[in-house]
């Protein structure tokens, strides 16, 4: 379905972390902010969050170096070997509502141990594991781990101003995200339009997630689409991350937060545009509840949104299995054969 454009003046809104850790004023004037983002688009920008510009700009640089290896030493690590879903895709090889996503990737998550599976082991256990490395560039594993430590503390600062926003304590969500929080990290290379095979970077998709954290390099591409079904762009702004909502929230405040459906388009023909997504997400044995928010904000609740293509379920392990298991499904059907349905194996996803 072609959509209209929202005219310029309509840009994301850009929010300060530090006013929500300043004076009683500040932290009022943030969240008052914030609870109008949640309720509206649940995407904005945010500043002053206390990263070191210095490792952010080598993360992606470095990222950019994993991407210019030799693709046999990208494939080593190829996600297909991996039953925890962790490792390198090639573009192409992730969908998106069942269509091909491009972009080149490297998926990683908590790193831990393989979860002892035996016959009563709820399947979403496989999901717990080791990350794959590559060889070929030591110097990417402890980064991208002090990196992912960064960002897990400013999606739980942003969990808590949620909170607080919704008219709760700021640590509500930690029972369910205590002691280990799901912490994918994706680093991510958009090839231009002369090397895909159509303009869908990403597809149109909600983040199944508490909150994303997205570092955005230089090249465009974001788009926001809005509740009237309209896009607005969120391009790169430097200093900044971009922050949305995912499905957790919309689960938790019966649609009072929305998880909104976002896409990028692919860059130009020649051009490409590199990102570093980051998702917070609870702890895989948890069940959402329903939070009881005040009566003017229970008010304003839309009931969660409901997609036959994407059922949202409130055990968090099930909805983390259902959307690796969709989105890849080669790592699926090489490792996962026996949860897929007669028909998903004849079509080979």
């Amino acid at each position: 379905m072609t959509v209209a454009q929202l005219p310029n003046e309509t840009a994301l809104p850009t929010l300060d972390l530090s006013r929500f850790y300043g004076t009683s004023e500040d932290r009022q004037a943030f969240v008052a902010e914030l609870r109008g983002v949640l309720h509206d688009h649940g995407f904005f920008y945010l500043q002053n969050h206390g990263v070191d510009p210095d490792l952010i700009r080598d993360v992606v640089a470095t990222a950019k170096r994993f991407f210019a290896l030799p693709l046999e030493e990208k494939l080593k690590i190829e996600m297909v070997k991996s039953p925890h879903f962790r490792g390198y895709n090639r573009a192409g090889q992730e969908r998106t509502r069942g269509q091909q996503d491009w972009r080149e990737q490297l998926d990683i998550n908590t790193e831990s141990s393989p979860f002892e599976i035996g016959p009563d082991t709820p399947a979403w256990r496989r999901l717990q594991g080791p990350n794959q490395w590559p060889e070929a560039l030591p110097e990417l594993k402890p980064l991208l781990l002090a990196y992912q430590a960064e960002v897990t503390r400013i999606g739980i600062d942003i969990l808590k101003a949620i909170a607080v926003a919704l008219g709760q304590s700021e640590n509500v969500f930690a029972e369910i995200y205590q002691p280990q929080p799901s912490q994918l990290l994706k680093i991510i290379r958009y090839p231009g339009r002369d090397a895909a095979e159509t303009d869908q970077g990403v597809g149109a998709h909600k983040d199944g997630g508490f909150v994303t954290v997205l570092l955005q390099d230089t090249v465009p591409g974001l788009r926001v689409r809005t509740e009237d079904d309209l896009w607005i762009d969120a391009p790169p702004v430097p200093g900044t991350f971009v922050i949305n909502t995912g499905e957790l929230l919309e689960l938790a405040t019966n649609g009072f937060v929305r998880a909104d459906v976002h896409d990028v388009v692919a860059p130009p023909a020649g051009v490409e545009r590199f990102s570093v997504a980051f998702f917070l997400g609870s702890r895989p044995d948890a069940t959402i509840p329903v939070i009881d928010l005040p009566d003017d904000l229970k008010l304003a609740e839309r009931g969660v949104s409901v997609d036959p293509l994407n059922p949202i379920f409130r055990e968090v392990g099930i909805n983390q299995l259902k959307s690796r298991l969709r989105s890849h499904p080669d790592v699926a059907l090489a490792q996962h054969a026996d949860l897929l349905t007669t028909e998903q194996l004849a079509a080979g996803k």
